[in-house]
């Protein structure tokens, strides 16, 4: 059985994890010739504690997201992907990456890092991957860098 992937969105957040989930994401893009969609999503609960000290902390996040999504892009388009674009959204990401953005874009795989919050937080309220693959009505990849594989192995 094989599939073909037409629209895929890589969630990315900057992290490492995010950078192999974009790398496999472009080469999955390249072998299917698919429209690729980098998806960020910046989290406004971290906002309400930090925003009283700081009330231009929202347009220092989108700045930066701007920054490193348009040199993905770029990355993107360099090694092939003809058809690569970018989104913001403020929120929650485990609800706008699986229900909001997913449906919005007709996506058909969502690739996302493994980790990228830390031990705690992952305890608490769980892991933005694991929302994903719970919620998403498309096939899901979750990429772990070769640092979680070594510790597997």
């Amino acid at each position: 059985m094989e599939t073909n992937y037409r629209n895929i969105l890589v969630a990315v957040d900057g992290s490492s994890e995010a950078e192999w989930a974009f790398k496999k994401a472009v080469e999955i893009a390249k072998r299917n010739n698919a429209k690729l969609l980098l998806g960020h999503v910046i989290d406004t609960r971290s906002f309400l504690l930090i925003d009283s000290y700081d009330p231009d902390i929202a347009d220092r996040a989108n700045k930066l997201a701007i920054d490193f999504l348009e040199n993905y892009q770029k990355q993107a388009q360099d090694a092939g992907v003809t058809q690569v674009q970018y989104e913001i959204e403020y929120g929650s990401p485990k609800v706008k990456i699986p229900k909001e953005m997913a449906k919005k874009h007709q996506i058909d795989l969502i690739i996302c890092g493994a980790t990228g919050m830390n031990a705690v937080e992952r305890f608490l309220i769980g892991s933005v991957s694991e929302h994903i693959t719970r919620y998403a009505r498309c096939d899901v990849l979750v990429v772990r860098t070769e640092k979680e594989n070594k510790k597997t192995s």
